[in-house]
């Protein structure tokens, strides 16, 4: 199990926790516990699956339990508008297509660091939905939050991603 499924956990598990020691005691954390429960996994989902929801919840506990740094206001990333509703800085457009873009290794470890720069409780809720492929209940569901709650913090975390790549993508 850990041979075939931890090389593609840890890639999850690094997702949320940007410290590569964290992320390996997560991990090691997430098969502890399936270790425990493996008695009750029922096969309703394919065991990869039931491993991959095991270590996010590992990781999510880690982050609960080591607020390591000080939690930082998301309006400062944020855009800013003017009183009719218009941007106050116009950006051009990027300089390539995101297609483009992603292939590059460069532009990953660029976009990795723009979201570790994202406050605790958005940077969760878009790794949950936007690369964890959760959906808006099941992401409620594991943070324990409603799902209002999810889509305004996704919808603030995708704009404030936006703002901070704007910096690193445009002429």
């Amino acid at each position: 199990m850990v041979r075939t499924y931890g090389p593609r956990l840890l890639a999850v598990a690094r997702r949320f926790l940007p410290n590569d020691a964290d992320a390996a005691d997560a991990l090691q954390d997430a098969f502890l516990a399936a270790f425990r429960a493996i008695g009750r996994f029922e096969g309703h989902a394919a065991l990869g699956t039931w491993l991959h929801r095991i270590t996010v919840n590992a990781a999510l506990m880690r982050l609960r339990t080591r607020r390591r740094r000080p939690e930082t206001s998301i309006e400062a990333l944020l855009p800013s508008f003017r009183a009719d509703g218009h941007r106050d800085v116009r950006r051009e457009a990027w300089r390539e297509t995101p297609e483009e873009l992603a292939t590059r290794k460069e532009t990953n470890d660029i976009v990795r660091a723009a979201i570790s720069r994202l406050p605790e409780d958005y940077r969760i809720v878009l790794l949950l939905r936007d690369i964890e492929g959760l959906d808006t209940d099941e992401t409620a569901a594991v943070l324990g939050i409603q799902a209002g709650a999810v889509k305004t913090r996704l919808h603030r975390a995708r704009m404030a991603l936006r703002e901070v790549l704007e910096t690193e993508f445009t002429p």
